[in-house]
């Protein structure tokens, strides 16, 4: 088993299965941080379907997508947190 049958056969699968929970999760989800830190996992196991994408079809510049992804997502949960914060704070 190569490499490429690894990533093919069970880690994009495994990805998969793992994004649709997370999504169940996030439409499901009883509070707001509960949402909050399910879209989050949602878009981290997107970064992670990014590079296994670029790594089965040799695209190098994906990766820089998934690293501007990545901050773009720490970026809007620390503001959603802060907010969160501020709010129950009132």
């Amino acid at each position: 088993m190569t490499l490429f049958d690894y990533l093919y056969y069970i880690i994009l699968p495994v990805l998969v299965i793992s994004a649709v929970l997370i999504f169940w999760r996030f439409l499901k989800g009883p509070s707001i941080a509960d949402k909050i830190i399910s879209l989050d996992l949602l878009i981290t196991t997107g970064i992670g379907i990014i590079a296994v994408y670029s790594i089965i079809y040799n695209h190098s510049t994906l990766m820089d997508t998934a690293l501007i992804l990545a901050l773009i997502a720490f970026l809007s949960t620390v503001a959603l947190s802060y907010y969160l914060e501020k709010r129950r704070r009132k």
